[in-house]
């Protein structure tokens, strides 16, 4: 639905003489209509204009998928209903099969432009219209409607789907399969976007309901659905079929040879002498890095010129934000007389663009605060997770194997061998001590698992003709339950003994808080609140802070650390590696550069010299907070009150290491870091030994990461480090050999 200040800025637009006489000129016989000097922030406006201007189904068509991307969630902005045609994938592309849910996308949007009428906006890519689809009409023809309330038969529904090449299936998993429960059918049509549960009750539909595929609960009650029966394979047509003789085609950065209706482009592509007086252009708020406009007053104070200056000549000014918090914190640093009459919206745009024929300036907080705003890949539902035990393409001739009943094997590969029944079975090859050989049917391949061990020595083959294998096992086991008895002492102990209960949170600690730069995402505030709440308790914290990199793990820590340390207490920081330790170092100094809390770092870094005058100062209780590696819990490092524990980076510790810190500290808190933590400490999370804290919101200005997999390409190489380079950017190139490394970097110097 169009929002009244969408309506409004659009109206404005259509006042500007430039633009209303190109606008009567669409849909005329002839020539193209051209718009030049649009930036491209701006395009996505202009087709939003254009789109609400006619009343007719509009294409839009953009050069690249990024651009798709982009200009579809800016449009959102004003034309909320616009469609996405998103281009097909095609299989056998280095073993990657295409995304059933772009395929199932294709094929629902292509089904309501052939049935539906009435007006619609697609956005889509200049290729994708030469692209296979079905004949239009097919899908159509091929759509079984079900309604809720309709008189059907199960049996006559189940014959259709059969008929039709959808699989029955104890459970639906995947498209094309149908599963049957009394009078409960459970079916996945290829066009849909989750399964549907059709319940009879006689000969009527009682309801219609989709599902999730994973916990097989209903999502949301239907009026109606809409299957599949055929057409899903077709490939007889092309998406340039289904543009009606009426619709309008909008190409952005038209191509020499377009021959579309309406043309939009950054650069003059009209005939006669060049024209400003419809320009869409960029406004002149100048350039703010992150944390400029919250530190920097004077860029700040310069913004705020240009926002009296526009009021002034009666602009229209409009500003898109992120978040309700963005906002907030817009108002906390800009008065209320600078911001009357300027309009702060929710929405997503990448960059502000001004319209001087009509008076308009849209703003982007994602420019101001000196942040990207987020344009990633429209986020799809993927149902189908389900994948094998073990997965054999990575397994190679010769691997070694564990069997859990016989032990270490070597995997001879996949073969073939005679069934009883004169036909053949596909099992696993494995050859164990004397070459001995064992055949693993696959339905019993989850007995079967890679060889993962420590150094270089390879195991012996184990045998099939001894108790060997059985006896490790049993001593495993037994080790592991006196190891385990272990830990149970120490936790019992934890949990029946008190400890130090830390003092509410004092007038230095809520100062310390505020200085933070940034605004604390939903989760983080809550994990810094949890571990708070645990340190005021008597009982011992033993808290894991699980989020990914860079969503801000590391600020929990220090804001326990602070605490411990406004209460007298000392503070162990232990970190994998000398780097991260070093690391953490700078950024707990940096923080708390303001307060007269003494930090020091035990780690090579040191000589010997220094590291025995922290050992004695940690002693004397001189030492606020020590940061470290395993170095921490060397026999010849005793502290004089500690009171926090902070391990990062758990997984990549030993159980022996983080128990013996416990075991040495039995009544001390305990904070765990860690973006993957290993199976061990996240169950003991989930069964509750361990308090869990999860932070998944990513902060305002954090990207995702891109990996892309692909040859040895030296122009690949070349422009992905040019492109990096040009944004100001860093680039590290990994190499795997310490010998030949210095060539490497002789060859990307080259490049």
């Amino acid at each position: 639905m169009e929002t009244p200040l969408a309506n409004q800025l659009l109206e404005r637009v259509a006042q500007s003489d430039a633009i209303a006489r190109k606008l009567a000129r669409i849909g005329a016989q002839g020539a193209p209509v051209k718009f030049s000097h649009v930036i491209w922030p701006a395009q996505a406006f202009l087709a939003a204009f254009i789109a609400r201007s006619v009343s007719k189904t509009i294409w839009i068509l953009c050069p690249t998928v990024r651009m798709q991307d982009s200009l579809f969630e800016t449009i959102q902005n004003w034309l909320p209903g616009t469609q996405f045609l998103p281009e097909a994938e095609f299989a056998a592309v280095e073993n990657i099969l295409p995304d059933p849910e772009i395929a199932a996308e294709r094929l629902a949007l292509l089904a309501t432009i052939d049935r539906e009428a009435g007006r619609q906006v697609i956005v889509t890519t200049r290729a994708s219209l030469d692209q296979p689809a079905p004949k239009r009409g097919a899908v159509s023809s091929a759509t079984l409607t079900l309604k809720r309330g309709a008189s059907s038969t199960m049996e006559q529904l189940l014959e259709k789907l059969s008929a039709a090449g959808y699989d029955r299936v104890p459970q639906v998993t995947t498209r094309g399969q149908f599963a049957v429960r009394g009078g409960i059918v459970d079916l996945y049509s290829w066009q849909a976007p989750l399964p549907a549960r059709v319940e009879f009750f006689g000969d009527t539909i009682e309801s219609l309901r989709e599902f999730d595929i994973d916990t097989q609960t209903s999502v949301r009650d239907l009026r109606k659905i809409d299957v599949l029966l055929g057409a899903a394979d077709d490939k007889s047509g092309v998406v340039r079929d289904y543009i009606g003789k009426d619709d309008l085609t909008i190409e952005i950065e038209p191509a020499e040879d377009s021959r579309a209706h309406i043309q939009i482009s950054e650069s003059w592509i009209e005939d006669g002498p060049e024209d400003f007086g419809g320009a869409f252009q960029d406004c002149d708020v100048g350039e703010f890095a992150v944390g400029d406009f919250l530190l920097a007053e004077a860029k700040r104070d310069q913004f705020i010129k240009h926002l009296g200056e526009w009021k002034k000549n009666n602009a229209r000014v409009v500003i898109y934000f992120q978040t309700e918090g963005e906002i907030e914190r817009f108002r906390e640093l800009i008065s209320a007389d600078a911001l009357h009459d300027v309009d702060l919206v929710l929405g997503t745009l990448a960059r502000g663009f001004c319209f001087p024929a009509a008076n308009l300036v849209i703003l982007s907080a994602a420019e101001l605060f000196g942040r990207f705003a987020p344009h990633a890949r429209r986020r799809l539902y993927h149902a189908e997770r389900h994948r094998a035990q073990i997965d054999f393409s990575e397994l190679n001739e010769g691997d070694l194997v564990v069997h859990l009943e016989h032990g270490v094997g070597r995997f001879n590969g996949l073969t073939k061998i005679p069934t009883s029944d004169n036909g053949e079975q596909e099992v696993l090859a494995l050859e164990f001590a004397e070459e001995a050989k064992l055949y693993v049917p696959l339905e019993q391949a989850y007995l079967v698992s890679r060889y993962v061990g420590v150094g270089k020595r390879s195991p012996k083959l184990s045998s099939l003709a001894d108790a060997k294998w059985a006896r490790a096992k049993k001593a495993a086991a037994s080790s592991i339950f006196d190891y385990a008895g272990k830990m149970l002492t120490v936790q019992a102990e934890r949990e029946t003994v008190p400890g130090h209960a830390f003092g509410p949170d004092t007038k230095w600690q809520r100062e310390f808080e505020h200085s933070f730069p940034f605004r604390e995402t939903p989760d983080q505030l809550k994990a810094i609140i949890d571990a708070k709440i645990d340190m005021e308790r008597p009982r011992p914290m033993d808290r894991l802070i699980c989020g990914d990199v860079g969503f801000g793990k590391t600020e929990v820590a220090i804001r326990a650390a602070f605490k411990a340390v406004m209460d007298g207490r000392q503070v162990a920081v232990l970190a994998p590696t000398t780097v991260l330790a070093q690391q953490h170092f700078e950024v707990f100094r940096q923080r708390m550069l303001d307060y007269p809390v003494r930090i020091e770092m035990l780690s090579r870094f040191r000589t010997q010299g220094e590291q025995k005058k922290i050992l004695q100062l940690l002693r004397q209780g001189g030492v606020d907070i020590v940061i470290g590696t395993h170095r921490l819990i060397s026999g010849d490092v005793v502290f004089k009150d500690l009171g926090l524990v902070v391990i990062d980076e758990e997984q990549r510790f030993g159980v022996l290491h983080k128990e013996k810190f416990k075991e040495l500290f039995k009544l001390v808190d305990v904070l765990t870091l860690s973006a993957t933590p290993i199976p061990r400490t996240l169950y003991l999370s989930l069964v509750g030994v361990k308090d869990m804290s999860t932070i998944e919101t990513p902060p305002l200005n954090r990207l995702p990461v891109e990996t892309i997999v692909s040859g040895y390409d030296e122009r690949i190489i070349r422009d992905t480090i040019k492109r990096e380079l040009d944004r100001q950017g860093q680039v590290y190139s990994l190499h795997n050999r310490l010998m030949s490394i210095e060539r490497v970097r002789e060859k990307i110097v080259d490049l």
